[in-house]
C-alpha cells in the first residue's frame, strides 16, 4: 500500500470530533489493533475546515494514546499520510499520523508567561 504525504498546513483548522479510542482489529473478539512493536493504535476523528468549504471528518490512526486531545479542541497533526485501499467493490482512503497533539489556546498562562515574576 503506497502512502501519500498530506500537507496539513493546507487543511485549515483541525479539531478533535471524537477523542482517542483504541482501534479494534477484530470486532468479534474485541481484540485491539497493535503496531509491529506491540503498541496500541488509537483512532481520532478530526474535523477539517478549509476557508469557504464545508466541514469534513477524517478518522486518523496514530500509535500510542494522544495525551490531552479532547473533543472540540483544536489539534495539530504531524506526519499525516493517506493510503488508498480497496476490498472487493469497496474502496476508500485511510489516514495515519506520527502524532496528534492539542494546540494550546492563545493567551494560556504557559503561553503568556515569560518567566519573570511581578514586582521588584
Amino acid at each position: 500500500m503506497q502512502s501519500i504525504p498530506v500537507d496539513t498546513s493546507r487543511l485549515g483548522v483541525l479539531r478533535c470530533a471524537v477523542g482517542p479510542e483504541p482501534k479494534i482489529a477484530d470486532f468479534e473478539s474485541k481484540e485491539v489493533k497493535k503496531d509491529r512493536d506491540g503498541n496500541t493504535i488509537y483512532s481520532v476523528a478530526v474535523t477539517v475546515r478549509q476557508e469557504g468549504r464545508r466541514v469534513s471528518v477524517i478518522e486518523i490512526a496514530v500509535t500510542g494514546e494522544p495525551k490531552g486531545v479532547v473533543e472540540g479542541a483544536e489539534v495539530r497533526v504531524t506526519g499525516l499520510d493517506a493510503f488508498a485501499w480497496a476490498m472487493g467493490d469497496r474502496h476508500g482512503i485511510s489516514f495515519r499520523a506520527a502524532a496528534i497533539t492539542p494546540v494550546p489556546p492563545a493567551g494560556t498562562p504557559a503561553a503568556a508567561s515569560n518567566g519573570k515574576a511581578g514586582g521588584a
